[in-house]
C-alpha cells in the first residue's frame, strides 16, 4: 500500500486535453507544459513522422504530394487511430525529454456523446503510446473543475465548453453530470463557414489556416463596434484561377458565422429546457460559465445573455481550462475515480 502511495506521489502522471484543434499536456506538479496543434506531417514515401504540432500546422495547404499533412481528430474523436497514437507518443516523449521515459497514468478528456467504440479507441491509443493506466474524463466535467466550480456541492452549475470540433453543454451537481448535450459543431465549422462565405461572395478559395486567422481577427457573435474593421484575404480566384486579394469586414464575417454561432446558442437553450427545477433555480443565480477557444469569440457572452437572460462568465483562461481541470484530478485520486467514465 505504501509503495503504491509513493508511486502515485512521485510519478510523472499526465493529463491530456486531446482536442480537435490543439492538444494540451498537463504534468502533475508542473502544470500545462505543452500546447500544440493536433496536426501531423507524414512522408508518403516511407510513412515516417516529419513534423508534429506547430511545425506541421505551418505545412497545411503548402506541402507537396510527397508529404501528407493530417488532422487525426475530427469532432473531438479519433478519425485516424495510427496517426493519433504516433502523435500522442511524440507529445509524451517530448514532455519527458530530460528524463528516462516512465509509464505514466494518463487522464484523457473526451466529448460527452462519444460511442463505446470511440472510447475504446481513445483508451487504446493512450495505452499504445505508453500509458500504464488511462482514465477518461468528460470534457465538460474537466472544464467545470478547471473553471473553479464547486462541482461536489449539491447545487447546479452550467458550463459550455466550445472547442475546435465539439461544443459541450452540461449541468453538473454533486460531482456528476445531470444533463449534457454534445454538439459536433464548434470552431472548425466556424472556419468552414468563413471559407464558404468567401467562395460564394467573392469566388475566392482559401484554406483552413487562413480562415482561422480571419475568425480570430474579425470574428464576432454580436455587433459591438468592430463591424468596420477590415482585413485583406488572399487566395485563389475560382473563375480566373489566379491569386487575388479581397477585403472583408467584421460585419460580413459576423454574418458568415451566424449559423454555427446560433447552433451553440440552441444547444444551450435545449440544455436549459431539460434542467430539473431546483438546478434551474441555481443556474438563475450562478449563471453559465464559458470555456474553450470558442469562448473568446467577441460578443458571444453578450449574445448568450440576450438569448437566455442569465449571467454569462468567461473563464479566466478558457484555452487551458479543460487541461487544468483534468490535471488537478491527478492530485485527487478518489475524485478522479469517481468522475472517470468507463469504456
Amino acid at each position: 500500500m505504501l509503495l503504491r502511495a509513493l508511486a502515485w506521489m512521485f510519478s510523472t502522471d499526465l493529463a491530456v486535453d486531446l482536442g480537435t484543434a490543439n492538444t494540451l499536456v498537463y504534468v502533475r506538479g508542473e502544470g500545462v507544459v505543452l500546447n500544440e496543434p493536433s496536426v501531423v506531417a507524414i512522408s508518403q514515401k516511407d510513412h515516417s513522422l516529419l513534423a508534429v504540432g506547430h511545425e506541421a500546422k505551418a505545412m497545411l495547404g503548402r506541402a507537396p504530394d510527397s508529404i501528407q499533412v493530417l488532422r487525426p481528430l475530427r469532432h473531438g474523436v479519433i478519425a485516424d487511430f495510427d496517426t493519433t497514437e504516433r502523435m500522442l507518443k511524440y507529445f509524451i516523449t517530448t514532455v519527458h525529454r530530460r528524463r528516462r521515459l516512465v509509464y505514466p497514468r494518463i487522464v484523457l478528456t473526451v466529448p460527452t456523446g462519444i460511442t463505446q467504440v470511440e472510447k475504446r479507441a481513445v483508451r487504446a491509443s493512450a495505452q499504445q503510446a505508453g500509458a500504464r493506466e488511462v482514465f477518461l474524463i468528460e470534457q465538460a466535467m474537466a472544464a467545470a473543475i478547471g473553471a473553479g466550480l464547486p462541482i461536489q456541492e449539491p447545487g447546479g452549475h452550467m458550463v459550455v465548453d466550445i472547442g475546435g470540433g465539439t461544443t459541450e453543454v452540461a449541468i453538473l451537481s454533486l460531482a456528476g453530470i445531470v444533463y449534457s448535450k454534445s454538439v459536433r459543431l464548434a470552431g472548425d465549422e466556424m472556419d468552414e463557414a468563413i471559407i464558404q462565405h468567401l467562395r460564394r461572395t467573392y469566388s475566392l478559395l482559401i484554406g483552413e489556416r487562413q480562415a482561422e486567422e480571419v475568425k480570430i481577427a474579425l470574428g464576432s457573435a454580436y455587433p459591438e463596434g468592430g463591424d468596420d474593421q477590415k482585413r485583406d484575404v488572399k487566395g485563389r480566384d475560382l473563375i480566373g484561377g489566379f491569386p487575388k486579394t479581397v477585403v472583408v469586414t467584421g460585419a460580413e464575417v459576423r454574418e458568415a458565422l451566424r449559423d454555427p454561432v446560433m447552433a451553440v446558442v440552441n444547444a444551450v437553450q435545449a440544455c436549459l429546457e431539460q434542467a430539473p427545477p431546483e438546478l434551474a433555480a441555481d443556474i438563475v443565480d450562478k449563471g453559465i460559465v464559458l470555456t474553450g477557444g470558442g469562448a473568446l469569440l467577441r460578443g458571444l457572452d453578450r449574445l448568450l445573455h440576450e438569448q437566455t437572460d442569465l449571467p454569462i462568465t468567461v473563464s479566466d483562461d478558457p484555452l487551458t481550462c479543460v487541461a487544468h481541470g483534468a490535471g488537478s484530478l491527478l492530485d485527487q485520486l478518489a475524485l478522479l475515480r469517481r468522475v472517470a467514465i468507463r469504456a
